[in-house]
């Protein structure tokens, strides 16, 4: 491989690049982490709806007591 002789201009611009790379996969992986929480808690809220009698809109006479 060929070493590269960058100008000082150029360093810039490969920095900057390398920052919003870093910056781009920050993002990526805080979304990813976010998303995997969210299935979680969709997964779990779906148990708890399964598990629960429906609510027809009317109590029932055990509610009451």
């Amino acid at each position: 491989m060929l070493p590269l002789a960058l100008s000082a201009s150029e360093q810039y611009v490969a920095g900057a690049y390398v920052v919003f790379l870093a910056l781009v996969l920050s993002y990526l992986a805080i979304m990813a982490t976010k998303l995997g929480r969210l299935e979680r808690e969709v997964v779990q809220l779906t148990e708890i709806a399964e598990r629960e009698p429906a609510y027809d809109g009317e109590r029932t006479k055990a509610s009451v007591a």
